[in-house]
């Protein structure tokens, strides 16, 4: 699924309205339609209390729109439009009137008027009951400047009421990417995630956005605004979806499904590569077995763990599918003998920053040919020497959580801003990043980025990013395209988590549920 900024978006509602065609109020039609169809699902009662707040450009107009759908069904909502100017866009205006006239043409309730009020001061905000559903259809996505005056004190207003807040299309007063990227913009979104604006921003409960998500759906800093997000597919034209350029994407099963391998009938465990795992060390040997595991429970025909002396006795015990290749330290690892016999190799889960261990590193990523991702040590070890940066192979993966990202390119301030840096690395040393998070988001050395859709909050705990450099190592092995091996690994150990979140629980998950779980994910067509 594509992510497209602003600008890209009203290119797509222009295409539509021009080559489907339909005119732009009925497109607003189809929009609304598709918000009052997510609300009547959910909402089984017609004495709910419903308050429309209304700005004056199309969003506001998506808001009038949904209050006539709603009265046509016998929800009597109260509207309230945000008069911050005296100009109302068409289709607001058009929406509007239709709205004031619906009487006339819905013969459902037609005892009853819509009530309207307008909003001109703090003085006309109206009160708000525990009760009550708030739809906010004041801004939306086309928001350029900071609010002021008495309507930032509505958006205060209302998020300080225990009130669902329902936000259509992007919550009012949030800044989202225009595309143009030009500094204004750069600063506004900067300036929201550091908390240096004091622009308010709606608390939504949900965010129904039409059609795509928003890169701002993508920060952590955002979440207490956004909420729980769905994206209502409005239709707008396949051709322009199909063939606009972006450089953000969100990861689906659509996404992932057709690069999911079949395994076939005639196969041995060599069709399925050799992998070595480069981890372990005195006290993290946990990190080497669950990486272990969970890169055998990932398809590979045969894996080596490179271990030190006194992990040996617990992989054999683990695991004793794995083949061992002991190092001659009790403690560390320090050499290893050949790599030529592996397809591809994982360095890190455990491995910790002995010198010997820092030399070990470097020798192999002087030397190596085959597939790499690092994880953990590696990246801790790389941070400290960051000349190292400019010899890693061409598309290695790399796996840092956010601070160990830090560490190997520098302090960022928000996640915009090292969403930004992380994009650029990826194009200057010609590797693949997977920035671990809530939204795991993968860059390519060509500029794009995916945003992960599976994973859940259980997942924060200890051994789960050394799950996730096992199922990479394994899908590199079995020769998948090192950006196929991360998306799918991403997305595959997310949805472990899922299943494994749902069987047990969030708060009960651990590592090894995740592993227990990826035979369950049954997403191979």
């Amino acid at each position: 699924m594509k992510i497209l900024p602003v600008d890209k978006i009203r290119e797509a509602d222009a295409f539509t309205i021009e080559n489907e065609p339909i005119d732009s109020v009925n497109l607003m039609e189809r929009a609304a339609s598709k918000v009052y169809e997510w609300f009547v699902k959910r909402c089984k009662s017609k004495e709910v209390s419903v308050k429309i707040f209304c700005g004056i450009g199309n969003n506001g107009g998506d808001g009038l729109a949904l209050a006539r759908m709603l009265y046509a069904t016998n929800i009597i909502p109260q509207v309230f439009i945000v008069r911050y100017s005296d100009r109302m866009s068409r289709d607001c205006e058009m929406n509007f009137e239709r709205l004031r006239d619906c009487r006339d043409v819905t013969p459902v309730a037609s005892e009853y008027l819509v009530p309207m009020y307008d909003i001109f001061s703090e003085d006309d905000f109206p009160q708000i009951f525990d009760n009550d559903i708030v739809i906010d259809a004041i801004f939306g996505s086309g928001l350029n400047r900071p609010i002021e005056g008495f309507t930032a004190e509505l958006i205060n207003y209302l998020n300080k009421t225990n009130a669902i807040r329902i936000a259509i299309d992007v919550p009012s007063g949030l800044f989202v990417s225009s595309g143009q990227q030009t500094t204004v913009n750069r600063q506004q979104i900067s300036s929201q995630l550091t908390a240096h604006s004091s622009s308010p921003i709606l608390k939504a409960d949900y965010t129904l956005s039409f059609q795509f998500p928003k890169l701002a759906f993508m920060f952590p800093e955002y979440d207490p605004y956004v909420g729980k997000w769905e994206v209502l597919d409005i239709n707008l034209h396949k051709d322009f979806i199909d063939n606009v350029e972006t450089l953000n994407f969100y990861t689906t099963e659509e996404v992932v499904k057709p690069i999911l391998r079949k395994r076939p009938k005639f196969s041995h465990k060599g069709t399925y590569g050799h992998a070595l795992l480069v981890a372990g060390s005195s006290g993290k040997t946990g990190a080497a077995l669950l990486a272990a595991e969970a890169c055998m429970r990932t398809g590979v025909g045969l894996l080596t763990a490179h271990l030190p002396k006194d992990a040996l006795l617990p992989m054999q015990v683990y695991l004793p599918e794995a083949m061992t290749d002991i190092d001659k330290s009790d403690t560390h690892c320090t050499e290893i003998d050949d790599i030529l016999p592996y397809t591809a190799i994982g360095v890190g889960p455990g491995i910790g920053k002995n010198e010997e261990t820092v030399t070990l590193l470097k020798k192999l990523l002087q030397e190596a040919t085959q597939p790499l991702v690092l994880d953990a040590d590696a990246l801790n070890i790389i941070a400290e020497n960051p000349t190292w940066l400019s010899f890693l192979p061409d598309n290695t993966i790399l796996t840092p959580h956010p601070k160990e990202f830090d560490r190997l390119f520098g302090k960022t301030y928000n996640s915009y801003e090292r969403l930004e840096l992380q994009r650029k690395m990826s194009v200057v040393h010609n590797i693949i990043i997977v920035q671990k998070g809530a939204h795991t988001a993968i860059t390519f050395p060509n500029g794009t980025c995916f945003f992960n859709s599976t994973g859940n909050p259980g997942m924060a705990t200890a051994g789960s990013g050394d799950v996730l450099t096992g199922m990479i190592l394994s899908l590199l092995a079995q020769r998948y395209a090192p950006a196929e091996a991360a998306l799918l690994g991403v997305f595959l150990h997310g949805k472990a988590g899922d299943v494994a979140a749902e069987n047990i629980g969030m708060e009960s998950l651990i590592a090894r549920d995740i592993i227990r779980n990826i035979n369950q994910l049954g997403i191979r067509s």
